[in-house]
């Protein structure tokens, strides 16, 4: 039998046994020479040579070895989160709240993206972006579960929010939110999620020409120190049906006018698969448009366009930069109309790109 390549079927066993922590530890694994290289930190590996093994007891030794380090890097990790996590901090005295969010798209993790585009090859600088861009909220689209469980272990400052788009559980794209634990707390019972469908509630629903389930989700936070509420949605519309996207918008906007009764603060965010101009995104900043009225909306504002109306150097939708000139601005972060509008952009990034979209960021105040 070969030296292992890949890792072995019953290692696969074990996420039965351990769930979500040792996927986010596995994920981190390559197999290189001979060895597996188990990823600790932004750029560290730890090697552990398994040899061969060609009986049931040579794999079991090498099982053994390699769950070892799975516990020790567990145990290592667990020790990063205690240092990581700082304490909170006065927002402002005159209880002001200043908030920064980041919507992206971090591109599903496939077989087909091969070299520098690879999750592997493309995870450590998104880490490394996202700590130096140190948003209070992200909402991440498209990552499958071992994409999620890979940031959820390396950003060890935030809580996360989310489950898989086709069973509610595990399985399909996450439009998932990270939230930095030391300034908010969720509202469990305030927070969800819903399929973008006429049946809304039912598990990996699509009824409005969609071929692939679509889902809001959202989250109501509240500010440690001034106790200030702070609602965030999060969505991936549809790619192709507009009549998709349409409903789905406002069937979210229906939904969070029941929730959220006392105007209280909102951010929405996502990819809308829809430039501005289309009716998708003109209803959600309250422009009149052939879709039906949501009594109670009176829209909210899109960051960047706020801040850079007529800007051209626009697009987040980038295709790996085929072709520089042909990108577009499908990402878009949405605030209450009442909260101040500081600071937007597209965080651009050379070669190796970190996805095929670029992230869009903003800084509010509420």
């Amino acid at each position: 039998m070969e030296r292992i390549r890949r890792l072995p079927t019953v290692v696969s066993t074990v996420l039965e046994w351990y769930g979500e922590d040792v996927l986010a530890t596995l994920k981190n694994v390559r197999s290189e020479h001979g060895k597996f290289r188990v990823h600790v930190g932004m750029e560290d590996w730890v090697d552990v040579g398994m040899g061969r093994w060609k009986s049931p007891v040579g794999m079991a030794k090498c099982l053994i070895r390699f769950l070892l380090v799975i516990a020790g890097v567990m145990v290592f990790g667990a020790c990063e989160k205690k240092r990581e996590i700082p304490r909170a901090v006065a927002i402002s005295e005159d209880g002001i709240m200043e908030v920064k969010a980041m919507s992206f798209n971090v591109r599903y993790e496939n077989g087909g993206d091969r070299g520098i585009h690879a999750w592997k090859e493309r995870v450590v600088g998104v880490v490394r972006m996202v700590r130096e861009q140190q948003p209070d909220v992200l909402g991440i689209q498209e990552g499958l579960h071992g994409q999620v469980a890979d940031l959820r272990v390396s950003l060890a400052a935030y809580d996360f929010s989310g489950t898989g788009r086709d069973d509610g559980k595990r399985k399909g794209e996450y439009a998932g939110i990270f939230f930095r634990k030391d300034r908010f707390e969720k509202d469990g019972k305030r927070s969800g999620m819903i399929w973008l469908s006429a049946t809304p509630e039912i598990t990996g629903s699509k009824t409005w020409g969609n071929g692939i389930p679509r889902v809001a989700n959202w989250v109501r936070l509240t500010d440690r120190v001034s106790g200030k509420p702070l609602w965030v949605v999060n969505m991936h519309l549809d790619h192709r049906s507009q009549p998709s996207r349409e409903k789905g918008v406002r069937l979210m906007v229906e939904r969070l006018v029941k929730m959220n009764p006392g105007n209280e603060a909102v951010i929405w965010m996502g990819d809308f698969n829809a430039t501005e101009g289309n009716p998708a995104v003109e209803f959600l900043k309250g422009v009149k448009t052939t879709m039906k009225a949501v009594n109670g909306f009176s829209g909210m504002n899109e960051t960047f366009d706020a801040l850079h109306t007529g800007e051209k150097k626009r697009g987040t939708l980038h295709f790996w930069m085929s072709d520089p000139n042909r990108q577009w601005k499908v990402d878009h972060i949405f605030v209450s109309k009442d909260a101040r509008i500081l600071e937007s952009g597209v965080v651009r990034s050379g070669v190796p790109y970190l996805s095929d979209h670029f992230p869009v960021v903003t800084k509010v105040r509420f």
